[in-house]
């Protein structure tokens, strides 16, 4: 494809993203509270899809994360109209501390819930792949 049609095309999609950046905020910011909502209420308190999974906990973690790191880079691409490593190694760390804390929360604060080391674990294993894709954007986009 030249060039000068891939620049359009990048032109037209930050322009799309910059005029929903509201929107982005909104997505961002609604699954940061579900995600809390969802580790600190009472498990008899969520519906029960009947399904029975070694694991499948931490394969939840890691897409509340992962998730998590997309959406409030689109968001913040979309407001800054960039993108930076530094600005994703931010939102990985932000994911990690938030991450944290709800499992620090979930011990202190919840009797149907305890704190697990491999969630935290679940949690920056994806927001570390999703900051890796976003980079890997980033970096195809700057060639």
């Amino acid at each position: 494809m030249p060039q000068k049609l891939t620049n359009y095309y990048q032109v037209m999609i930050i322009k799309h993203l910059s005029e929903h950046k509201k929107i982005w905020f909104c997505f961002a910011l609604s699954w940061t509270i579900l995600i809390a909502f969802l580790c600190l209420v009472k498990d008899s308190d969520l519906p029960s899809i009947g399904i029975k999974v070694s694991g499948l906990d931490k394969v939840v973690h890691f897409g509340f994360h992962f998730i998590f790191i997309l959406l409030w880079a689109i968001y913040f691409f979309a407001s800054k109209k960039a993108l930076t490593i530094k600005l994703i190694a931010t939102l990985v760390i932000c994911s990690f501390i938030f991450g944290v804390s709800i499992e620090l929360l979930q011990g202190i604060y919840t009797t149907t819930r305890q704190a697990d080391v491999f969630d935290v674990l679940s949690n920056t294993f994806g927001a570390i792949v999703a900051g890796s894709m976003a980079s890997k954007i980033l970096k195809k986009q700057s060639n």
